[in-house]
Formats: C-alpha cells, sequence, structure tokens
C-alpha cells in the first residue's frame, strides 16, 4: 500500500514537473522574442530543448530526430509566427498560449486522432512559417524546406497506421508536396489578417493540409476496409476541392495579398 502510495505521489510530482518545463518553455520563448526582438536566440531556445534527442548513441540520432521532426517544426514555426508579431503583444501571448496547448494536450498523445492532427498541424504551420521566411529568397530551399515537411508529416501518420513501406510513401508524399511548393513559388498568395503585423496565411499551406486530409481519409479507409472505398473519399473530397476552388478563384481576386 505504500508503495502504491509512493508511485502515485511520484506521478503526481513527473505530470507537474512536466507541465511546469513546457509551460516554462513558451514563457521563456515568449520574453526572450520580446526582450531582444531576434529570431535567432529563441530558435536556439527550441534546439537546446531537445538536448534529450542527442542524450544517445550517435546511432540513434537519426531515429530520434525523425521521431522529434513534427514538434520540431512546430516549434520552429511558432518562433517565427512571434517573430513576425512584432510589437503586437496580444497576438504574441495568443500565440504562446497556442503553443503551450501545443506541448501539453496535443503533442503527447498517441491516439490516431491526435497523430493525425499533429501531422496537420506541422504541415500547415511549417509550409506557412517557410512561406513567410524562405519566399522570395531562394526557390531551392523553398522547395527543399516543403519536400522535408512533407516527409516529416507523411511519416508521422504512416508509422501510426503501421503502414508496409513506409519510407516510400512518405517519400512520394514529400515529392508531391515539393512539386506543388515550386509550382506555386511563382504564383505565391498570402491572406493578410487585420491587426497581425507581418503574419500573413499562406494559401500554399490551406491548400497542401486539405489535400493532406483527402489522403489520410484514403489511408484511414484502407486501414480499415484493406481497400479504398470510394463512399469514405466522396465527403472528404468535394469538401477539400471545394474550399481550394474558393480559395483559389475567389479569394485569389478579393482578398490576397500577392507575394509575402
Amino acid at each position: 500500500m505504500e508503495l502504491l502510495k509512493l508511485h502515485r505521489r511520484r506521478s503526481r510530482l513527473s505530470d507537474i514537473a512536466y507541465i511546469a518545463l513546457n509551460v516554462g518553455l513558451a514563457l521563456v520563448i515568449l520574453a526572450v522574442t520580446l526582450s531582444t526582438q531576434t529570431i535567432w536566440l529563441p530558435l536556439l531556445i527550441i534546439l537546446v530543448s531537445k538536448w534529450r534527442v542527442f542524450a544517445v548513441r550517435p546511432r540513434f540520432w537519426r531515429q530520434n530526430i525523425l521521431a522529434n521532426s513534427v514538434d520540431f517544426i512546430v516549434g520552429i514555426s511558432h518562433v517565427v509566427f512571434l517573430y513576425a508579431a512584432a510589437g503586437l503583444l496580444a497576438i504574441q501571448v495568443l500565440l504562446t498560449i497556442g503553443y503551450i496547448v501545443w506541448l501539453l494536450f496535443i503533442k503527447p498523445r498517441s491516439k490516431r486522432l491526435y497523430v493525425t492532427l499533429q501531422a496537420g498541424t506541422a504541415l500547415f504551420l511549417g509550409i506557412t512559417a517557410l512561406s513567410m521566411v524562405a519566399y522570395g529568397y531562394s526557390e531551392i530551399l523553398f522547395v527543399l524546406g516543403m519536400w522535408v515537411i512533407g516527409y516529416v508529416s507523411a511519416r508521422h501518420v504512416l508509422i501510426h497506421y503501421e503502414f508496409p513501406v513506409t519510407a516510400f510513401f512518405s517519400l512520394v508524399w514529400a515529392l508531391v508536396v515539393a512539386e506543388l511548393g515550386w509550382f506555386a513559388y511563382s504564383w505565391m498568395f498570402a491572406y493578410t489578417m487585420p491587426n497581425s503585423g507581418n503574419l500573413k496565411l499562406s494559401q500554399l499551406a490551406l491548400v497542401v493540409t486539405l489535400l493532406g486530409f483527402v489522403a489520410e481519409r484514403a489511408l484511414a479507409s484502407h486501414h480499415t476496409h484493406g481497400k479504398i472505398r470510394r463512399e469514405d473519399l466522396v465527403v472528404p473530397s468535394v469538401f477539400a476541392l471545394s474550399l481550394i476552388a474558393l480559395l483559389v478563384v475567389f479569394f485569389s481576386k478579393l482578398t490576397a495579398a500577392s507575394g509575402l
């Protein structure tokens, strides 16, 4: 009985420490961004927070890096957004709260719904941040970044579905995402949100995430039934394609700002 009580006490202390460390990380990043007005030191803090990835033998580094890539993409994107919202404390606080929600309630979960949400979050935020910092700088860097984000997000979902030849299909999706990035580089649109500083919503990120949603639904159908059933894809496909058409045809003319 005493051992049970001791175990519960240790478990609670571990939970409290986990919450405190993650909230502290988000608050430190916000404080450093506000005080230094630079992007490099917060990025370094994100990198240092991943010290456990390298606290093993070098032969495990690759596996650990891949396992933590989704969280790393979200962390980098968060820093980019904080920097873009410089001078807008309310927006930066909201971004920090969102990052805390990610760290405490989304990232630790292992159910398939949360795994899909993690991959979709990394895909959307990663492409949005990449569009903000790499567009107009280097087409090669932009397409390479798209490839990495596509590969990481696909792999994150596929390994949890225990899909055969995960690496191959991750590479296929990475190629699709990179091709979309290459095509969109010369036709980039961003939606400027009111009172948000330099924060912009990338049309490309929305389109790729919607396509990723359809791909995940196809994967779920195959996992459940052993094949991709047409009826499982009708609603997701109509929903995604309708939104994409609305974004490309309507909002590109009315509310999108050409370039980033």
